[in-house]
């Protein structure tokens, strides 16, 4: 995952990733395919693009659940998904932590 502002990563081309809350865990991966999460639907005041029916999103959410892997599914020991984010996502993540972390006081 990246962040909105932040170029969109190109297939085939390499790129580093680490795990949401732990540093250590990084590697550079070389994406076969790469899918836009993001859309823009409301900004200023105004639509962007036009919404999706409800039978669009439906249609779309049934399509995304059936592409997970059967492990992800499974009821008993399913396989835990995997998510990693940029470098600038990570940090951003870790500021916002930070600063919303209450400060303890030794006496």
């Amino acid at each position: 995952m990246t962040k909105s502002e932040e170029p969109e990563p190109a297939a085939h081309a390499r790129i580093l990733c680490q795990h949401p809350f732990l540093e250590k865990k990084r590697a550079y991966v070389t994406p076969s395919s790469v899918q836009c999460m993001y859309k823009l639907y409301w900004a200023d005041g105004e639509i962007k693009q036009p919404l999706p029916t409800w039978e669009e999103a439906r249609t779309y959410a049934h399509q995304q659940i059936e592409s997970l892997r059967k492990d992800h599914l499974r009821n008993l020991n399913p396989t835990p998904y995997k998510v990693s984010v940029t470098l600038d996502l990570f940090t951003f993540i870790h500021q916002l932590w930070v600063e919303s972390v209450p400060i303890g006081e030794l006496v």
